[in-house]
């Protein structure tokens, strides 16, 4: 968007891009519908958004998925996963939550490491 742009005006979508969007979207609907659901939740986490990674913490199915999603949050998600841990007490997701929260309070920052 430009500085002239009149926000009344319905905002125009690239051709190339919706039909980028569409494959994206079939391939994604077949690899689900033809392939190993667990698996494609593990590919599909990798490229998520924080939200998504989130609730994939909180509340996937399969045991795999919901490791990887807490593997992959960082300590801006402290909360939610102390919330994992609150939830589901002495479960082996939550020793692995647990685990996890420990080894992000002892991972150093860059500036930390240099002047250290």
């Amino acid at each position: 968007m430009g500085c002239c742009d009149d926000p009344k005006e319905p905002v125009k979508i690239n051709r190339a891009d919706l039909v980028r969007a569409q494959e994206q979207y079939g391939n994604l609907l077949r690899d689900f519908l033809t392939s190993d659901p667990e698996n494609l939740m593990l590919k599909q986490l990798n490229s998520a958004n924080v939200y998504l990674i989130e609730l994939a913490a909180l509340n996937a199915h399969y045991m795999s998925v919901r490791k990887q999603a807490i593997s992959l949050l960082d300590k801006k998600s402290l909360v939610t996963l102390q919330a994992i841990v609150d939830r589901e007490q002495e479960s082996d997701i939550a020793i692995f939550t647990q685990q996890h929260i420990a080894a992000l309070e002892n991972k150093k920052g860059f500036f930390d490491k240099v002047f250290s």
